[in-house]
């Protein structure tokens, strides 16, 4: 395979020439936001993490024109805001997709399926891990853990949750991300595109109507150690949060334990003592009668 000039030169670590700048319309409004989003700090250096994902917004990922207009905006070096693009995983560093699907993989979620959701979807999609699929709509990738453990597996888009997702329903979410139907995320306002999103996080308001007012919180299970921690009583038992949902499959939802069932013995906070050998209540006591 022949090498050309200029992958040569990266790789043997030669200097790229400079990134080109931002046509004139585009620069002009983007230096408005950025201004606006560099106000908001004592140190503007502290506005790199949002105007990465200000120019991500631009682009959809973020490019080396990216990186010089953060660097001038800020008076860093382009150094220093590489540094910071490619530590982070959430800042794209080559063109993807409209919906960043990414299956968590870690313990808890693969052991409840998420392995096998993201084997599915590879199979599925017809890419690999970071790839997208011709049409430009999805980016699948494998996902660090993502804190919402007491939903597994769990699946995100463009950063928003899909609990208790099943290869089915992970399957069907795919499907109609990729023919424009509306889809709904288990918290919070419906799906945006990703660049849509990466304006949000840069500290822009969803100027979507409606949109705010879908924002939701976490589920009932998330909220149970904060409950505890406020002196509330303890639930009599911990119940699967959710009963199926618009992607889940009927076969998968009759094999989910409903609200009423008791999964475990583990399931609820219990008296320790109960289970003491030295106590009057516990086996001792049961084995000596």
């Amino acid at each position: 395979m022949t090498t050309s000039s200029s992958e040569r030169g990266v790789s043997l670590g030669m200097p790229q020439p400079p990134a080109p700048a931002y046509p004139d319309d585009v620069r002009a409004r983007l230096e408005a936001d950025a201004r606006e989003v560099i106000a908001r700090y004592p140190d503007s250096r502290s506005a790199l993490l949002p105007l990465l994902h200000l120019v991500q917004s631009e682009e959809g990922h973020v490019t080396r024109t990216g990186m010089r207009f953060c660097a001038e905006m800020l008076d860093l070096t382009t150094a220093e805001v590489t540094a910071v693009a490619t530590f982070y995983t959430m800042y794209r560093r080559r063109p993807s997709g409209d919906y960043q699907v990414g299956v968590c993989t870690n313990t808890l979620c693969a052991v409840m399926g998420g392995d096998a959701i993201f084997e599915t979807l590879q199979e599925h999609l017809g890419v690999g891990n970071g790839e997208t699929t011709d049409d430009g709509k999805v980016t699948l990738e494998h996902i660090e853990c993502n804190a919402a453990c007491d939903f597994a597996p769990v699946v995100m888009v463009n950063w928003e949750f899909f609990d208790n997702q099943t290869p089915g329903s992970a399957k069907r979410l795919v499907d109609d991300l990729r023919e424009g139907r509306p889809v709904q995320p288990t918290r919070g306002a419906r799906l945006c595109t990703f660049k849509e999103t990466a304006r949000i996080l840069a500290g822009f308001p969803d100027e979507r109507p409606g949109a705010v007012e879908e924002g939701g919180s976490a589920g009932p299970a998330s909220l149970v150690g904060l409950r505890l921690a406020k002196g509330e009583a303890a639930p009599a038992r911990v119940v699967h949060p959710r009963d199926g949902g618009p992607h889940d499959e009927p076969q998968d939802r009759a094999h989910r334990p409903s609200t009423a069932e008791h999964l475990s013995s583990h399931d609820a906070p219990q008296q320790t003592s109960a289970s003491d050998p030295a106590h009057p209540a516990g086996p001792a006591a049961e084995e000596g009668e």
